[in-house]
Formats: C-alpha cells, structure tokens, sequence
C-alpha cells in the first residue's frame, strides 16, 4: 500500500468556529408576533473548537455539520460516533473511524489529510480515515 500516513497524538491549540442548528436555517422570514411568543427560542450556536486537523477546510466543516445534526438526533455517544462515520463512509468511501465522548486518550495511524479531532461544546469528535 503506498498511501501516505500520518501519526497523530490527540491535543493542542486549534481554530475556533461556531456551528448552527439546521433547525436555524428553517426559520420564517417574516415571523408574526403571535407565533414569536408561542415558539420556542431557536437552539444557540454550538461552540466548535478545531483542536487538530489533516483534512481540507470544506471537509472539515462537512464533519462539524454532520456532528452537530448527529448530536441532534443521539443521546449516546456511541450512536453519535456511529451516525457520523457512516455518513462519512457513505460520501467519502471506507474505512472511517468515529469516537466522541469527554474523556479519552488516542493515538492513531490516519491516511493524509484524512484526520480531525474538535469539540462540539463539551465533547470531542476524532474523526479519521485508515484502512
């Protein structure tokens, strides 16, 4: 196999983003005023912090997005973790491996530019390609 990898040990400064609801992007133009006082508040903008990246800018927000919509839909980690490397399995090709959660150690082997790792509010997503 001549695919180049990289070896990357979890942590570090990073980039700041903010990551909206979908539920954001549906709101009514033009509300009236009855239904602003009978809705609920639209959810706040999730915190995202790029700890680490290999990976290309546009497919880096791809992986923010789909957590955020997988945060949405799961309570449980593991469901979590699931939701976003099939998604990316199903648009990027195998093998990808998921894990979220707020307290782990990693140390993996990834295929280049294949690799992020961000936390989405409290907890972390490392997400990378190998195999």
């Amino acid at each position: 196999m001549s695919e180049e990898a990289k070896k990357h040990n979890v942590g570090g400064g990073g980039a700041s983003l903010m990551a909206k609801s979908l539920s954001e992007d549906r709101k009514p133009l033009n509300p009236s005023p009855l239904s602003a006082s009978t809705s609920p508040l639209p959810p706040a903008p999730k915190k995202v912090i790029i700890k680490s990246a290999d990976m290309l800018p546009d497919m880096q927000k791809e992986a923010v997005d789909i957590a955020v919509v997988a945060f949405e839909r799961n309570s449980v980690e593991k469901d979590v973790a699931e939701t976003i490397k099939k998604e990316f399995d199903k648009r990027h090709g195998p093998t990808w491996h998921c894990i979220v959660g707020r307290n782990f150690g990693s140390y993996v082997t990834h295929e280049t530019n294949h690799f992020v790792y961000f936390y989405l509010d409290q907890k972390a997503v490392l997400l990378f390609k190998s195999g």
